[in-house]
């Protein structure tokens, strides 16, 4: 995510409600909550006041206009992603990319998952 005017990262409850509108695009409170519902048992002012917040900190948009609000995020999910990454490479890898990547290779990678990485890393090469 481009760095929000706060330059505040999202929280873990705020991630999750990101990546419902990403999922679902523009939507109400409702919409949200509904949805949310199907995996946490979370009540609908809560929901109401996270976006609140996020809407303070620029993390997602709000159109006023009808009498239902609807949100969306402020960010594409690749943006918020890459800037994440960056904030946890810089902070825990000391901004080695190359140790990020050692330290989520573990034994749980699977063979396909290693070939899927050496794919992208060739075609990387050839740009």
């Amino acid at each position: 995510m481009s760095r929000s005017k706060s330059g505040l990262k999202p929280t873990e409850a705020e991630l999750t409600l990101l990546n419902i509108l990403w999922e679902l695009g523009p939507a109400t409170v409702r919409q949200i909550h509904d949805h949310l519902s199907n995996t946490q048992n979370t009540g609908y002012t809560t929901v109401l006041k996270i976006l609140q917040i996020m809407h303070e900190k620029t993390l997602v948009i709000r159109d006023e206009s009808n009498r239902a609000h609807v949100y969306a995020a402020a960010n594409s999910e690749m943006q918020t992603q890459s800037s994440l990454l960056k904030d946890l490479v810089s902070k825990a890898f000391g901004g080695s990319t190359s140790k990020l990547v050692m330290r989520a290779l573990d034994d749980s990678t699977s063979s396909e998952e290693i070939a899927d990485i050496r794919k992208l890393l060739n075609k990387r090469e050839e740009q």
